[in-house]
C-alpha cells in the first residue's frame, strides 16, 4: 500500500514533458514502423508478386526522399505555423489512407504513388512534429527526451515486422498464405486513419501552454552553460535565416545526411539481400527485430551520453559504427554473422538517432527548430534518394549487394568526421529577450 502511494506521488510530480516523450514514442511506432521498419518485409513479397527489380524497388523508396527535398522546409514551417498537435492528425490521417491505397496496387507506378502519400504523412505526422515538441519542453536533458521518442520507433521496430511476416505468411504468392499483404496492408491503414485524432489530442506544443518552463524549471535561471551541453541562450536561439549562414548548419546537415544513409540502404534493400543469399521471410524479420531491438538500448544510452560529453564527438562515434556493422555485412554470409551485424548496427544507429536529431536544438535553440530542421532536410534528402537507388543500381549490374553497400559504409565513415569539425555552439549575436 505504502509502495503504490509513492509510485502515485513521483507520477503525479513527474515533469509534464517526460509525459510528451512518452506520447512522442506511440506516434512514432503507430506512424512509422509500418512503412521504414517493414520495408525488409514489404519489399521481398512485392517483388515475388510483382516480378519488379530492385532498382525498381528503389524507385519507390526514392519517392518519399524527393518528396521529402521539396516539401521539408514547406513541412517544417506548417509545424512552426499551426503546431505539432494538428500536423500530427494532419499527418497520421494522410499516412494512413496511404497505407489503404498500397493495399490495392497493381501496377509500379501505384506503388510509387502509395510510398508518396506515405511518406508525406510520416513526415507531417510522426518524427519531425515530435521532435519540435521535445525541442521546446527540454533543454538540458534534450537528447535522452528525443531518445525516448525514438523508442517507439524501436521497440514497435523489435515486434511489428514479425507480427507483419506472420500475418502474411510467405514471401511466394504460390504458397497459401495466411492474410496476405494485401488485407495487413488494409488493416494497418484503417487502424492508423483511426488513431490519428485520439493520439493527436494527447499532444502538447508547449510547456507555456500549460504554465510551465523547459524541463520542469521553476524560475528562469541566469544565462550559463553548464557541462550537459544546455544553454538558457537556447531559449531564444536563431532564426532559420541566421541558421543557414552558419558553417555548423552545413556540417549538420550532410553529416546527418551521410550517416543515415546507411539506415536506408538497410531498408529498402536488407529484406532483398537476405532473400538473395535465400534466408526465409521469418528469419529476415528476427534480423530486423534483433538490430531494432539493440536500437532500443542504445537509444537510452545514446541519449544520456548525448548530454553527459560534447554532442559532435558522440555523433562521430556511433555514425562511424554504423559503417562497421555493414563491412560485417558484405563481408561474412552466414546466419551467425548476420545477426552480429544486426547487433552492431542496433548499437551505431541507436546510439547515434537521439544525437543527430537533437543536435540542431544545442547548436540553433528553440525558437525556429521545425523549420531548421525542415531545411536541412534539403541536402540530406539528396543524399537519401541517391543511395537506395545506387545500391539497387549495383545490385542489378553485379548481381550482388556486396558493392553497393561497402560505398555507403565508405561515405558513412568520412561524412562522420563533418560532425568533428563543428566547434562549440555559439550564442546568436544579438541581445537576450526572454522566453520565446
Amino acid at each position: 500500500m505504502l509502495t503504490d502511494l509513492i509510485a502515485m506521488v513521483r507520477l503525479r510530480n513527474l515533469f509534464y514533458g517526460w509525459r510528451m516523450a512518452v506520447v512522442g514514442g506511440l506516434i512514432m511506432a503507430i506512424g512509422t514502423v509500418p512503412l521504414f521498419q517493414g520495408l525488409p518485409v514489404w519489399n521481398p513479397v512485392l517483388r515475388s508478386t510483382f516480378g519488379w527489380t530492385a532498382s525498381q524497388m528503389s524507385w519507390a523508396f526514392a519517392v518519399t526522399r524527393i518528396e521529402g527535398g521539396l516539401l521539408g522546409p514547406v513541412e517544417g514551417l506548417l509545424v512552426e505555423r499551426l503546431g505539432s498537435r494538428r500536423m500530427v492528425f494532419i499527418g497520421m490521417s494522410i499516412l494512413g489512407g496511404g497505407f489503404i491505397l498500397l493495399s490495392q496496387i497493381h501496377a509500379l507506378w501505384q506503388l510509387y504513388l502509395a510510398f508518396g502519400i506515405m511518406s508525406l504523412g510520416a513526415a507531417l505526422g510522426t518524427w519531425l512534429p515530435m521532435m519540435t515538441v521535445m525541442n521546446h519542453w527540454f533543454i538540458r536533458s534534450k537528447t535522452r527526451a528525443m531518445s525516448i521518442v525514438m523508442e517507439g520507433y524501436a521497440l514497435g521496430g523489435m515486434t511489428l515486422p514479425i507480427c507483419m511476416a506472420w500475418a502474411i505468411g510467405g514471401v511466394n504468392p504460390d504458397i497459401s498464405e495466411r492474410f496476405g499483404w494485401r488485407v495487413v496492408a488494409l488493416g494497418i491503414g484503417i487502424f492508423i486513419t483511426a488513431a490519428s485524432l485520439p493520439l493527436s489530442r494527447l499532444v502538447r506544443n508547449r510547456p507555456e501552454e500549460l504554465g510551465l518552463s523547459p524541463d520542469g524549471q521553476q524560475t528562469q535561471p541566469a544565462v550559463t552553460r553548464d557541462k550537459t551541453n544546455a544553454t538558457t541562450d537556447e531559449l531564444e536561439g536563431y532564426t532559420w535565416q541566421e541558421a543557414i549562414k552558419q558553417s555548423s548548419f552545413w556540417f549538420i546537415s550532410l553529416g546527418h545526411g551521410c550517416s543515415s544513409i546507411v539506415s536506408t540502404a538497410v531498408m529498402v534493400h536488407l529484406g532483398l539481400m537476405l532473400d538473395d543469399r535465400g534466408y526465409s521471410l521469418q528469419t529476415i524479420s528476427a534480423v530486423v527485430a534483433t538490430y531494432t531491438g539493440t536500437n532500443a538500448a542504445f537509444l537510452v544510452i545514446g541519449g544520456y551520453i548525448g548530454d553527459r560529453i560534447p554532442i559532435r564527438f558522440a555523433a562521430f562515434g556511433f555514425s562511424s559504427i554504423q559503417a562497421v556493422a555493414l563491412l560485417i555485412l558484405v563481408a561474412f554470409d552466414s546466419v551467425t554473422m548476420v545477426f552480429l551485424f544486426s547487433v552492431v548496427l542496433g548499437v551505431g544507429f541507436g546510439g547515434r538517432n537521439p544525437v543527430t536529431s537533437a543536435i540542431r536544438g544545442i547548436y540553433f535553440g528553440r525558437k525556429a527548430f521545425a523549420a531548421i530542421l525542415g531545411i536541412s532536410m534539403v541536402p540530406m534528402n539528396i543524399l537519401l534518394f541517391c543511395a537506395p537507388l545506387y545500391v539497387g543500381y549495383a545490385r542489378d549490374v553485379t548481381g550482388n549487394y556486396n558493392l553497393g553497400f561497402l560505398t555507403v559504409a565508405v561515405v558513412c565513415f568520412g561524412g562522420s568526421f563533418l560532425f568533428l569539425l563543428l566547434g562549440e555552439p555559439k550564442i546568436p549575436k544579438r541581445g537576450y529577450s526572454g522566453l520565446l
